[in-house]
């Protein structure tokens, strides 16, 4: 193997960057070409294809976003533009691929590889979703940003005895809620893993409101419902006052965390070396301290269970 491919696909991640230069770097110290292929799978079927070199990638470790783009591409969805983008790499010479992104990102590898091309790919989302890693890139970071504007909302709660219900990203995963939840204090979390009970989130404020607590945060990941709907049902079933704040694209954004930069550098260097070693179709991912090597198959479609424990914990400290 003598020259690779590397693209970021799907939704940005923080970390993304640390995980592009990542590949860069080792790529070179190992004695390969590396380059980079821009806005993801719609930039590979086009050609958008230019080397990287050590420089290239140097101060975007710090950075949000991709400077190598991302882009969602309906041709590559065909078998004709899956075929197109195999001939690309071809013409370029490029001999492996590494993809970062998350489970569309790694379906989309899935198939390159049924035409023959190596590919490894590196967890880059948001949510926290993917089977065989404990993280993904761009997790930690999303969820402190989310702690933050819990930390910011609240004074504005507490100064107007007022329940806000915060709206966090995930897809149909609750990983975020959760997490940042915890963290920040939330007293109902809402998550799509546990069925959405109205009344029983309005019998829990309530009965903080019984002790004394005045105000409350509620934390909802949009696979549950939308922060409007939670706050009507809470309007008509309890009467509370309520004001909504839906976060959305603020948690892909901002500059990634030292955890994040961190596990991109550790996943997207293991992911160098598994080309090198022959291996593709596989996704890197850290469970506990270690890097592991995970089929594509397992991350996509084995479904990644959540740690309810936290949620029981989360409303035991938030009384």
């Amino acid at each position: 193997m003598k020259r690779i491919g590397v693209l970021t696909s799907g939704g940005d991640a923080p970390g993304m960057n640390a995980a592009v230069r990542a590949v860069v770097r080792k790529g070179i110290y190992h004695g390969l070409e590396v380059w980079g292929i821009r806005r993801g799978y719609a930039g590979l079927i086009d050609g958008e294809i230019y080397r990287l070199g050590l420089r290239s990638v140097a101060d975007v470790i710090q950075r949000g976003g991709t400077f190598l783009r991302t882009a969602r591409s309906q041709e590559f969805m065909t078998e004709e533009g899956r075929k197109k983008a195999v001939e690309v790499l071809n013409r370029f010479g490029i001999d492996g691929l590494i993809t970062i992104g998350g489970d569309g990102t790694f379906r989309g590898a899935m198939e390159l590889n049924r035409l023959g091309v190596k590919v490894i790919g590196v967890p880059g989302t948001i949510d926290n979703d993917l089977a065989g890693t404990d993280y993904t890139i761009g997790f930690d970071s999303a969820v402190d940003t989310v702690v933050d504007a819990i930390n910011k909302i609240r004074d504005t709660a507490a100064s107007h005895e007022r329940v806000f219900i915060i709206e966090v990203m995930g897809r149909y995963s609750g990983e975020i809620a959760l997490t940042a939840g915890l963290a920040g204090g939330a007293e109902s979390i809402l998550i799509p893993e546990i069925p959405y009970d109205p009344q029983e989130v309005c019998d829990r404020l309530k009965e903080s409101y019984e002790k004394g607590k005045k105000h409350s945060i509620i934390i909802v990941a949009e696979g549950v419902a939308s922060a409007q709907r939670v706050a009507d049902d809470i309007r008509s079933l309890s009467g509370f006052d309520t004001r909504i704040t839906v976060l959305g694209h603020l948690q892909r954004g901002g500059t990634p965390s030292s955890f994040d930069r961190n596990l991109a550098s550790r996943l997207s260097a293991a992911a160098v070396e598994a080309l090198l070693a022959g291996k593709s179709n596989y996704m890197t991912g850290i469970q506990g301290s270690e890097i592991k090597l995970v089929p594509f198959e397992e991350a996509i479609n084995k479904k990644k269970k959540i740690n309810t424990e936290l949620l029981e914990l989360a409303q035991i400290l938030a009384r």
